[in-house]
């Protein structure tokens, strides 16, 4: 090498950086579009979606696959450099020109920073913001689907909720003479009988919603007759797609709903403690465990369990973005101490120890922390922590020698 160590060194950054960004972006084209097509014959399995709806959710699958492609890729990516470079002997020129082990792996330790921000936008903002784009175009599917049900078969049922609907036909997505059979919390049976109804699915509040025109409510073994001009219905929609998941929500969402998941729970235990209370007074012992204590203990629970699942979503996304910068800290040293070997092999001795380690320890935190056992705060870092110890170890290494 001719020139100056600096510009010499500060010319091999940039060209080692160069080819980690050419070799990653490669990597994680071809194995983010593999994931694409799987996630999507998952999802059209599981919605029963058609090719122009499966057309519509590819562009919003795309940012829920990267962060789990990111972190692997790019430890392919250093392997590949940092091999390929060991095994020219480049970096032992480098080091003849006095540039160090450490100044030749800024670029990789560089790359994970930067891809540890972007990991965490995605999941922080990109990824809620393509998961609400493919709920509305499922819904979208959803009510299609059950307008050709209806015009096909005339009738849909739904007996787990209670509920059938049965129509003469159905025109420009208005259905014509219209019966609706429901059964109420109390177990009583209604039916509605309308000369025109239309659908609406809502997802904030898991229902269908029909909307009915000139209606008629009746009660079975009673004579008695409502008319109704206009006459609004709900019933559970057959499928939960809009179920909130804690990882399709931001940190600023996450750290609402842990506020009103304490607040909740305040008012909770303030009215077990009125019911106690109450129950000591009158000298009815037995209403401590009684049915309305024990759903206010069952709410008080789900409370606490939605509260730590949001709490261990809030710590792991941090966790899981940095594991970016973690996997260059053990993957670039390595494969500069592998410099004989493919660097294939390079990755898997590198990768397999992680994929034993690193991700079952990590769900392993993911569950202790849902559950309460262990603090989400720490627990969520030890599996970044291992790759610490691990990287630090082989760097020494690479360093000294």
């Amino acid at each position: 090498m001719i020139g100056h160590p600096r510009s010499t060194m500060k010319l091999l950054q940039r060209y080692i950086l160069g080819e980690l960004i050419r070799v990653f972006l490669l990597l994680v084209i071809v194995l983010t579009v593999m994931l694409v097509f799987v996630g999507l014959f998952r999802e059209a399995t599981e919605q029963g979606l058609g090719v122009v709806q499966i057309l519509q959710i590819m562009p919003f699958v795309v940012p829920s696959m990267l962060p789990f492609t990111i972190p692997a890729t790019l430890l392919l990516a250093v392997c590949v450099v940092y091999g390929r470079i060991s095994g020219d002997l480049e970096v032992t020129a480098a080091k003849a020109a006095g540039i160090s082990a450490m100044e030749l792996l800024f670029p990789a330790f560089l790359l994970g920073s930067l891809l540890a921000v972007g990991s965490f936008s995605l999941t922080n903002y990109v990824i809620p913001w393509a998961v609400g784009n493919i709920e509305r175009i499922v819904t979208q599917a959803m009510e299609d689907i059950f307008y050709d049900v209806l015009s096909t078969q005339h009738s849909f049922s739904d007996p787990g909720n209670g509920y059938s609907i049965t129509v003469h036909d159905v025109k420009d997505r208005t259905l014509l003479d219209a019966m609706f059979c429901y059964r109420m919390e109390n177990h009583q049976q209604y039916m509605v009988r309308a000369q025109a109804a239309r659908i609406r699915f809502d997802l904030e509040r898991q229902q269908i919603q029909l909307l009915l025109k000139n209606a008629t409510l009746t009660r079975p073994g009673s004579t008695e007759a409502g008319e109704l001009d206009r006459y609004e219905l709900s019933f559970p929609l057959p499928q939960a797609i809009g179920k909130e998941k804690a990882r399709h929500l931001t940190i600023e969402d996450l750290r609402v709903r842990i506020h009103e998941c304490l607040e909740e729970r305040g008012l909770i235990q303030q009215q077990v403690r009125q019911e106690a209370a109450l129950a000591l007074l009158t000298g009815e012992v037995h209403q401590l465990k009684g049915e309305a204590m024990e759903n206010l203990r069952g709410l008080e629970a789900r409370n606490l369990s939605n509260e730590r699942r949001f709490r261990t979503e809030t710590h792991s996304r941090f966790a899981m973005a940095s594991s970016c910068l973690f996997f260059t800290l053990v993957g670039g040293p390595f494969s500069m101490l592998q410099a004989r070997r493919q660097f294939i092999t390079s990755f898997i001795m590198c990768f397999l120890p992680i994929l034993v380690i690193y991700y079952p320890v990590m769900f392993l935190m993911l569950n202790l922390s849902k559950t309460g056992t262990i603090e989400p705060w720490w627990s969520m870092w030890v599996p970044n922590f291992i790759l610490l110890v691990v990287g630090l170890a082989v760097l020494r290494r690479v360093v000294k020698h």
